[in-house]
């Protein structure tokens, strides 16, 4: 891949194409933060005429990895994998995001211990734990009791149609597993068995983002032993970003991906039946980079807000939340955060699909939703506890 990557840096011919819809150059209007700016020094680092510096670190961390500027190359360049190889490449000199390095690939080694040392964190530190984190991590995190993830199930309808793989991934199995309660229900609701595989990992985006690609690789095979063999018409996850490592990345970094890996708006589209009375009035529709731009979902999402009766508001520019650049950049995330909420207008409600864009829209909305919890509420009649049966 090393090699295919750099045969691309070089392919690039620096046309600017790119900087017309990279959201940092946008938001800077300097040159080292575009997608161009990004090639030329990944360039000269390769070639040996530019050195590792901490300068060059921040240049390569300010990408929020959109992937915006590939779908606009007239080359195809594969800006993102670049980008990438350079943060792999230069980990050792960049000692600003070393402790995040080892905190992540610490949390990651045993994420239900991490998960239940962090929750008795909470419950004994009070409020202090949270005001620790909010000095490194810019939105709010609370613990709900248990993640989705809690045992081996596989959830059972009525009536089955086919059968449904679930990716929690992490955001969803630790943080919102309330979010994935509702997508087992809904998917019930249409006649299909639901499974959660044992040994799923995380998708190894959050490492591959720090440099971390061997650990990341390690991490993808793991899961493409588990979902790519697994017999199931879906694989069906409520990030975007998972699908598009499952499907996309793993066949970059390994030669094969998780073929059948969806978003759940592409699962879903043509499956549901609205239930619900006439849906709210101006609801803005945040589309997530990784769907719209990586997976090319664009369609799906409002057909089914439409669908269930909301008048939507689009986003006009495609553009990036910023939560991606949120941890290590404040000044690129805030600016993107403000241009796209600009955009929005003043929405009483937004909706996305991403637990990301959640998060960080959430940072300056009170009310900001996940697309499953409209579906949920449009379209599945108030029922028991599904049936679980071991996996």
């Amino acid at each position: 891949m090393k090699q295919a990557t750099l045969s691309d840096i070089e392919k690039c011919v620096l046309c600017g194409t790119c900087k017309a819809v990279c959201p940092t150059h946008a938001y800077s209007g300097i040159e080292p933060l575009s997608a161009r700016g990004r090639m030329l020094l990944l360039h000269d680092y390769f070639t040996g005429s530019l050195r590792p510096s901490k300068l060059l670190n921040e240049r390569l961390y300010s990408c929020t990895l959109c992937g915006l500027c590939e779908a606009a190359c007239p080359l195809g360049v594969g800006v993102t994998e670049a980008v990438y190889l350079g943060r792999s490449a230069l980990v050792r000199s960049d000692g600003r995001r070393r402790l995040m390095r080892a905190a992540t690939k610490l949390s990651l080694k045993n994420p239900n211990l991490s998960f239940r040392t962090l929750k008795l964190a909470f419950t004994l530190g009070g409020s202090l734990v949270p005001r620790l984190l909010k000095r490194s991590v810019p939105f709010g995190i609370t613990l709900p009791d248990r993640p989705l993830r809690d045992g081996q199930n596989i959830f059972k309808p009525p009536k089955k149609k086919g059968r449904v793989a679930l990716f929690t991934g992490c955001s969803i199995n630790y943080l919102y597993p309330g979010l994935g309660a509702s997508l087992i229900n809904v998917l019930l609701g249409v006649g299909y068995e639901v499974v959660l595989p044992p040994g799923e990992v995380c998708c190894g985006e959050p490492l591959r983002a720090l440099g971390l690609e061997e650990e990341a690789i390690k991490l993808a095979k793991k899961n493409l032993d588990i979902f790519g063999r697994l017999r199931a018409d879906a694989v069906v996850s409520l990030c975007p970003t998972c699908v598009l490592a499952l499907r996309v990345h793993y066949a970059s970094l390994l030669g094969r991906g998780v073929e059948n890996a969806m978003d759940v708006t592409e699962f879903l589209h043509d499956k549901i039946t609205p239930i619900s009375p006439p849906g709210e009035k101006n609801v803005a529709y945040h589309n997530p980079c990784h769907m719209g731009t990586g997976l090319g979902v664009k369609k799906q999402p409002l057909s089914i807000l439409r669908g269930l009766g909301h008048d939507v508001i689009e986003q006009a520019d495609p553009g990036c939340c910023g939560f991606s650049t949120s941890l290590w950049d404040a000044e690129v995330s805030n600016g993107l955060l403000e241009g796209t909420l600009k955009q929005l207008g003043n929405a009483p409600a937004i909706i996305t699909a991403c637990p990301g864009c959640m998060m960080q829209l959430g940072r300056r909305h009170p009310n900001v939703r996940h697309i499953i919890e409209t579906i949920a509420e449009g379209t599945v009649q108030a029922s028991s506890k599904p049936k679980t049966e071991a996996a």
